[in-house]
């Protein structure tokens, strides 16, 4: 599955747009997480226990997304974007969105 975020592929003809597609995870902070990033911030730097929990779920937003263009036939997912939105105090949804196509064989 070709992912981009372009409207386009150079050297590639939509042969049709079969819709939006999307794929979430709502991700919420953990305890242990919490007491580590608490003592990071005093010492300051990179928080990675939150880098780490995000990158994750913009691995699993995206392999949603993905399954969901699986099933509609897709080639590729085209205008692809990433959204972070705070659900709840201390939860966290993480969004991919794109727009499904598939690809003329040359």
């Amino acid at each position: 599955m070709l992912l981009s975020t372009l409207e386009s592929i150079p050297g590639k003809d939509i042969q049709e747009v079969l819709g939006v597609v999307c794929g979430s995870t709502i991700r919420a902070r953990w305890l242990g997480k919490d007491i580590m990033a608490a003592l990071r911030t005093l010492v300051g730097g990179e928080i990675k226990e939150y880098t780490e929990m995000l990158s994750a779920a913009r691995r699993i937003a995206l392999e949603r997304m993905v399954e969901e263009a699986r099933k509609l036939g897709a080639d590729a997912v085209l205008g692809v974007r990433l959204a972070t939105s705070m659900v709840m105090s201390g939860a966290a949804e993480i969004i991919a969105y794109g727009t499904a196509v598939r690809l003329r064989n040359p």
